[in-house]
């Protein structure tokens, strides 16, 4: 019976619930590099093309309508997405 429960103590100590594994994985997670550039102001449409011809997934420009830091970006339904924050 003591081995028995040896043994079973050994496997569960290798198993591990998905969120601890999750939380491991946060953890682990850093910024490795960090970018700086000029926002530029711009239309949509423009922002579109820049995103496009740098092929991100993502653009942050200056709209030049709203006079606002805004963010377009990729929908996997191959439309676009844009981010407005607001203060």
């Amino acid at each position: 019976y003591r081995d028995k429960l040896r043994h079973r103590e050994k496997k569960s100590a290798g198993i591990r619930s998905k969120a601890a594994v999750a939380e491991d994985e946060e953890i682990a997670k850093k910024v490795v590099k960090t970018k700086t550039f000029t926002i530029i102001p711009m239309s949509i449409e423009e922002a579109i093309l820049q995103m496009e011809l740098l092929g991100h997934d993502f653009f942050v420009f200056l709209n030049s309508e709203t006079n606002r830091t805004a963010v377009i970006y990729c929908r996997k339904d191959g439309n676009y997405g844009l981010i407005e924050p607001t203060m």
